[in-house]
């Protein structure tokens, strides 16, 4: 599996993650209605495990999911419903809000 990176912050709404490949730090990706770059600013944060990024996505408010890996284990772990799935022209992006 390709490296993720985990940026957890806490927000006045509550806990924001964001998780991505770590090769798709810094890329811009789109498709002919959406584009997305993936700024370091937000994306970037330390290496994580399956477990540790599985564990995040479960205590969060929101999450934003860059990179093939990343999205497939969001998908894996019923996190995302794979038809929620945007493709960007060589990645895939997926966000999560428990309501």
């Amino acid at each position: 599996m390709e490296t993720l990176l985990l940026n957890e912050r806490e927000t006045p709404k509550g806990q924001l993650v964001s998780v991505c490949d770590a090769d798709v730090l810094g890329e811009e990706f789109e498709n002919d209605e959406v584009s997305l770059t993936v700024d370091p600013e937000f994306y970037d944060g330390d290496p994580a495990d399956e477990g540790t990024v599985v564990q995040s996505l479960a205590n969060c408010t929101v999450a934003n999911l860059v990179g093939t890996s990343a999205v497939a284990l969001a998908v894996e772990h019923g996190f995302i419903e794979e038809e929620n799935v945007l493709d960007l022209g060589g990645t895939r992006h997926a966000q999560l809000l428990w309501l």
